[in-house]
């Protein structure tokens, strides 16, 4: 998953910046972005830093490995 911040121009004229959406990719967030404000105008879009995957325990594994072996000694 990442994360798209937009900055759109709704049909009435009015700017909105930041608007954060959290997607597979920028083509769904884009399609969720115009289901909330319909007729709107996207005028920029980042991409932001990728939300970490959920279940991923590679990190912790390494930390327990690491204090488990500073408290062994030969």
């Amino acid at each position: 998953m990442e994360k798209f911040g937009f900055r759109i121009q709704t049909r009435s004229g009015l700017a909105v910046d930041n608007l954060i959406i959290q997607a597979v990719d920028q083509a769904t967030a884009e399609a969720r972005l115009k289901q909330m404000y319909l007729g709107c105008t996207v005028l920029d879009v980042k991409v932001l830093e990728s939300a970490p995957m959920r279940g991923d325990t590679s990190d912790l594994e390494g930390v327990i490995n690491l204090i488990s072996s500073q408290g062994k000694t030969d």
